[in-house]
């Protein structure tokens, strides 16, 4: 998984609450467990009409925004459905880090175990955010470390993270690099156990 320590990019605001995974990724786009190639997928039924294509009022459409790392987003985005794809097409399209006042549980764990940023602030600091990102020229710039978001207008928004989950995204950890950082003590406890009770190594 790719750590996430600091990134500077475009912020495209997405003011829609109750943005659903659906919404987020179509159905018709869980047909794999690749995570490359969902880009196209991403928003679907609001970037394209009936007859795939795009819609220009749609904000991800706009030149202003092409490129656009951080996602601006309105209350309780990611509600819905459980699918890791979701975070997965967000990735593939090259977005980092969504901000919005509030997650959904699960959209926000799965989030994390896949190298994106879900940072949460106050309505308010939210609106101000989505404001200054209008345009779409501008460089908003979220650190990490020093938990910091840094607008346009060099305005700065501390966000709270749980700590553990901020270490994995800082080593770009996820569930199976965290176990594989104890690699080195499990085979010594699987060496010792071989020796202690050799009968469960036995095969019928």
């Amino acid at each position: 998984m790719q750590p996430f320590t600091h990134l500077d990019g475009k912020a495209a605001p997405l003011a829609i609450a109750n943005l659903d995974t659906d919404q987020i990724i179509p159905k018709q786009f869980l047909k794999t467990v690749e995570r490359e190639g969902l880009a196209k997928g991403l928003f679907y039924d609001l970037r394209f009409d009936g007859e795939g294509k795009e819609r220009p009022d749609f904000v991800l459409n706009q030149a202003a925004y092409q490129g656009a790392s951080v996602l601006i987003a309105g209350d309780n985005f990611g509600c819905g459905s459980s699918r890791e794809h979701a975070p997965w097409a967000l990735l593939d399209f090259g977005v980092r880090c969504v901000i919005a006042p509030s997650f959904a549980d699960i959209f926000y764990n799965n989030c994390f175990n896949n190298g994106l940023l879900p940072l949460t602030l106050p309505e308010a600091q939210v609106r101000e955010l989505m404001d200054e990102a209008k345009g779409g020229n501008h460089i908003f710039s979220v650190d990490l470390e020093s938990q910091t978001v840094v607008s346009p207008s060099g305005k700065t928004f501390a966000f709270e993270i749980d700590p553990g989950r901020k270490e994995k995204l800082l080593k770009g950890l996820d569930a199976v690099g965290e176990t594989l950082v104890h690699a080195g003590e499990i085979g010594l406890f699987e060496e010792r156990r071989k020796l202690a009770q050799p009968w469960l190594e036995r095969r019928p």
